[in-house]
């Protein structure tokens, strides 16, 4: 039961910066417009979309899942912060627990690591085997 749920949890983790990071780079100019409508560079657009999709694809196949949840940690909190500290609108409200939540999610599979269904735990496996 662990191994599946690390594995769902990654997944259910990782699937909405994937789509996000995905989304970007179809709609490169609009997303760089609304950033730079909430004072944030676009020049910072391409390092957005490598956290968020490539961060994303990371936690998903629990390849340096340690590392990228704690990268994905920290975008959560900083981008909740930037986009979403709005709290007299009840849904920029919500989108800002959804980021604090998500951050402590990345947290807890900093701290636990991705599971045995991983590539991480493979690659473990396998130093194992050759040093044995």
């Amino acid at each position: 039961m662990k191994d599946l749920s690390s594995l769902l949890g990654r997944i259910g983790l990782s699937l909405i910066f994937i789509v996000s990071g995905a989304g970007k780079l179809a709609a490169y100019a609009g997303t760089q417009q609304y950033m730079e409508s909430a004072g944030v560079p676009g020049a910072l657009l391409p390092l957005v979309i490598l956290t968020e999709l490539g961060g994303g694809l990371l936690v998903f196949s629990g390849s340096f899942s340690r590392w990228a949840a704690l990268a994905l940690a920290g975008f959560s909190i900083v981008s909740a912060v930037i986009f979403h500290a709005h709290f007299a609108d009840q849904m920029q409200f919500v989108n800002f627990m959804k980021n604090i939540a998500m951050a402590g999610g990345f947290l807890l599979l900093a701290a636990n690591g991705p599971g045995a269904i991983s590539v991480d735990a493979w690659r473990a496996r396998r130093g194992n085997l050759q040093t044995a």
